[in-house]
């Protein structure tokens, strides 16, 4: 069921990426890289400071799905596009699971909760990192005026300090993803802004 959930979660973040190679007017071999930047980046970052083979390179299933939805998205992009609020929602879903499975992972190597929690983040927003400065954006961790990352942020250290508080399990994920998930669906909603320094123009 998890890798379900991690497969759902890595085509929702690959039509993201997809998508801004449509608007950057990439060729498919550039869709599908950024696809895959973006549903992979984060994942592979992680367990490489973690030292283990990522997960990504063990299973067909991470690579075939990034390159499924780059085909979608090149041949019905405008339909995608159509039907971007909904996949936002996906994407937010997609977001607090990252983060609570990447915290719970670097826990189980050993690493101290609150450099879990940034492994964490690093695995919910890296390939979104990724995707934006290989398109030539600056990286939406950098002016997180939508609440992406601090969602992302929330959810790591709930997971961190479950489990430091011997709460493991489902029940810790789906809490600290749930949490996560909410925020981000709650910054959408009413439009939440993160402010920048007093005296710059919005």
């Amino acid at each position: 069921m998890s890798q379900i959930l991690d497969l759902v979660g890595i085509f929702v973040f690959a039509l993201s990426g997809a998508l801004m190679g449509v608007r950057k007017r990439l060729d498919a071999v550039g869709m599908l890289v950024l696809a895959a930047m973006t549903a992979l980046g984060g994942g592979v970052v992680r367990d490489l400071i973690l030292n283990v083979r990522p997960i990504a390179f063990q299973s067909l299933g991470y690579i075939l799905v990034p390159v499924a939805a780059t085909v979608i998205v090149f041949f019905w992009h405008p339909h995608v596009a159509r039907v971007m609020p909904a996949i936002l929602v996906l994407d937010a879903a997609g977001l607090g699971l990252f983060c609570a499975v990447g915290t719970e992972k670097a826990l189980e190597y050993g690493l101290n909760p609150l450099h879990a929690a940034l492994l964490g983040v690093v695995t919910a927003v890296g390939g979104g990192m990724l995707r934006d400065v290989l398109a030539g954006e600056i990286p939406t961790l950098l002016y997180d005026r939508q609440l992406y990352a601090v969602p992302a942020m929330l959810g790591s250290g709930v997971m961190a300090a479950l489990s430091s508080s011997g709460l493991h399990g489902w029940p810790a994920t789906l809490a600290a993803a749930l949490l996560a998930f909410g925020l981000r669906i709650t910054a959408m909603r009413f439009n939440w802004r993160f402010p920048v320094a007093r005296g710059v123009a919005e």
